[in-house]
């Protein structure tokens, strides 16, 4: 895929680009926000800005992308670039954007590092982004194809049918299109935008998982309000404000870790809010009659602030719930540790919550003998796990 010239280049300068990538990220989207502040309305979180989990999301990215270049020549990344298109298409990304895109970027890495970045240097990266840039154009547009979606417009009203408090700091909202434009197909364990202007006239998204998508035409969404971090401001916002009767912006559904079918045993493992694709896969497997082995793993910090606990407590699973207080058997008291549970033999597993929870788990099973192969991982927001398992 890269020139055997640009390959040598990339292989030199790797090491010195990727210890400046966060300075680089950061002077990139402080010059392009500066001179066009039109695309934190409705496209960039500006939580994700404030708290620098974009940039490093970024950074990150743009890293794993070259040096798989670099250890694949023959190979397209598929996974990485999945991951960052199905992000892309949840918030609109269009085709034109990768140009300013590209303008910024590499006026920033220009800036940062001055005079090492020669003509050729540029040449080089240069070919590394529009790889990527071009394979994300593609991936996007049979994404959009696939969502019935012209130039990124994904976008519908539903209407909040019913609300339901999960916990004090979870609230589940019932939806209904509002209108009678064809209603894309989720698949369990994806996700939507939300949009919504902000108090100061500002529309900002965020994703929130399907934790239920009935064949009736309802979609269910889980939101917990998030205190004290700009990230959680629209989740906050939601939480406080949306009752039955209002309306909400939605994109299609998104996401690329959904339930696939077949025989394996599975493992839904969760913690936190990190449950809501897990009760996505649970409830469509009692829908369609599976007869599959199901285990449900869940951590969380007491019963009572587990949401859509009642949801995970179906008959059709096995499950085993860890809670750092108030636990009650069969319930089990602590952080999750997956010591002498029986993993069933050729299991699929799928994880959701923090990172650090999800790679502490990941090693767990890969000890317990899942193959790495098999376990796959959602993270809402920024994926800051990107290459890096």
């Amino acid at each position: 895929m890269l020139s055997a010239e640009s390959a040598t280049i990339v292989r030199a300068t790797l090491p010195v680009i990727g210890a400046s990538l966060d300075a680089i990220t950061a002077r990139f989207y402080e010059t392009m926000f500066s001179e066009r502040p039109e695309l934190l309305d409705g496209l960039f979180n500006r939580g994700n800005q404030a708290n620098g989990e974009q940039r490093r999301a970024l950074a990150g990215s743009i890293a794993s992308f070259a040096a798989m270049l670099l250890d694949h020549p023959d190979e397209r990344p598929d996974a990485l670039l999945a991951r960052i298109a199905h992000k892309h298409t949840a918030v609109g990304v269009t085709d034109d954007q990768y140009v300013i895109v590209h303008k910024y970027l590499f006026g920033a890495i220009a800036q940062v590092l001055g005079e090492a970045v020669t003509a050729e240097v540029a040449a080089a990266w240069d070919e590394v982004y529009w790889l990527m840039a071009g394979a994300l154009i593609a991936l996007e547009a049979r994404i959009y194809a696939e969502a019935g979606a012209c130039d990124g417009d994904t976008w519908q009203r539903w209407r909040v049918v019913a609300r339901r408090d999960e916990t004090p700091d979870t609230v589940s909202f019932l939806l209904r299109p509002a209108g009678d434009a064809p209603v894309p197909p989720a698949r369990p364990g994806q996700y939507v935008s939300v949009r919504v202007r902000m108090p100061d006239g500002v529309h900002q998204l965020r994703q929130y998982t399907l934790s239920n998508a009935g064949e009736d035409g309802l979609r269910r969404i889980t939101v917990k309000r998030v205190d004290g971090d700009p990230a959680g401001e629209m989740s906050t916002l939601l939480h406080a404000t949306v009752r039955p009767g209002d309306e909400l912006t939605l994109s299609a559904p998104f996401g690329d870790v959904t339930l696939e079918d077949g025989d394996a045993p599975l493992l839904l493992v969760s913690a936190g809010i990190g449950c809501t694709p897990m009760v996505a896969m649970l409830d469509h497997l009692v829908t369609t009659g599976s007869r599959r082995r199901v285990l449900v793993l869940h951590a969380d910090r007491s019963p009572a602030e587990h949401a859509l606990r009642e949801d995970m407590l179906r008959p059709a699973a096995e499950r085993i719930f860890w809670y750092e207080s108030g636990a009650a058997a069969p319930d089990r008291e602590g952080l999750m540790n997956l010591d002498g549970i029986e993993i069933p033999d050729g299991a699929v597993a799928y994880l959701c919550g923090p990172v650090p929870f999800m790679r502490d788990v990941r090693a767990q099973l890969i000890r317990a003998g899942v193959a790495a192969r098999d376990i796959h991982y959602e993270v809402f927001g920024p994926d800051l796990w990107l290459g890096a398992n």
